[in-house]
């Protein structure tokens, strides 16, 4: 048994049928009652196009932060660990102000039910802390839930899956809740798809837990990923494997270069957008 990742041999159209089923199981620690009612004052598709807007806006202002990426994934037998992978990296700009990831801690990987490739880490980079841009909604279905109260937040509540997954490619699949007064995520629940199955082909399975991003907002403007937990059975063809993923982003400042960041049409000078090493404003992070 490895745990790999491998693109999915052909296109598969996913539908939101599978989420709705699934809505049950999802983590909802801080989640008040759904309301199922449509928004006031709004239409559903002026909260996405709102939504998506304020999305590419964070990804282009988080590229312009550094911050501390804390990573572990764990098996367990039971309750124990019988193996762990763990790394600590400071994402940081060099001397040419190009994006760079530096190692401060990274103890020899005990793991030995499952293997890591290079895919599983482009999802902790990318997949985890997931972002849905305008330029990214239209590969997306996605379908209005209701509102519902996360913490101290009001939020709309929207469910989504790929309309079609390109050979190569990989997406998440699940559930968002977006903030009713600034529309940026502050929390997603699902997984990395496709996830395939290979009883003849075991080291060519492509099976991910189901992980839950929280978000906090940070210098009072932007919404990143400071968590993300996931405990989930992974069930390859020949064992089950329980995983543990705790992804911890701390430390974000913004970067000194001379760049520019836009928020709600204007450019923060670096005083504005400032550094911080503790979110400010909101929260819907659980305590760790």
């Amino acid at each position: 048994m490895k745990f790999r990742r491998f693109a999915s041999p052909g296109s598969i159209l996913l539908t939101l049928l599978a989420l709705c089923l699934a809505a049950p199981a999802l983590d909802d620690r801080g989640e008040g009652p759904l309301d199922t009612s449509q928004p006031q004052g709004i239409t559903v598709n002026e909260i996405i196009q709102k939504f998506a807007a304020k999305e590419k806006q964070f990804k282009l202002a988080r590229e312009q932060y550094t911050y501390t990426q804390d990573v572990r994934i764990q098996t367990l037998d039971g309750n124990s660990v019988d193996g762990e992978y763990h790394q600590v990296s400071d994402i940081l700009f060099d001397d040419q102000g190009r994006r760079i990831e530096q190692v401060t801690f990274a103890p020899q990987s005990s793991l030995q039910r499952v293997v890591m490739t290079q895919s599983d880490y482009d999802d902790i980079r990318n997949r985890l802390p997931f972002v849905l841009t305008s330029d990214d909604i239209d590969k997306y279905q996605i379908l209005y839930v209701g509102k519902q109260r996360e913490d101290e937040l009001g939020t709309y509540v929207f469910d989504i899956a790929p309309k079609q997954i390109e050979h190569g490619e990989r997406y998440f699949q699940g559930r968002i809740w977006v903030d009713d007064h600034d529309f940026q995520i502050v929390k997603t629940y699902g997984e990395t798809v496709p996830q395939v199955h290979n009883a003849k082909h075991p080291e060519k399975e492509n099976l991910s837990p189901k992980f839950t991003t929280w978000r906090q907002q940070i210098d009072g403007k932007y919404w990143f990923p400071t968590y993300t937990r996931a405990d989930d059975v992974l069930h390859f063809s020949n064992e089950d494997v329980r995983m543990r993923y705790i992804v911890k982003y701390t430390n974000y400042k913004r970067y000194g270069a001379k760049s520019k960041i836009t928020y709600e049409g204007q450019e923060l000078s670096k005083d504005q957008s400032g550094s911080t090493q503790q979110p400010s404003g909101g929260s819907t992070a659980p305590k760790q």
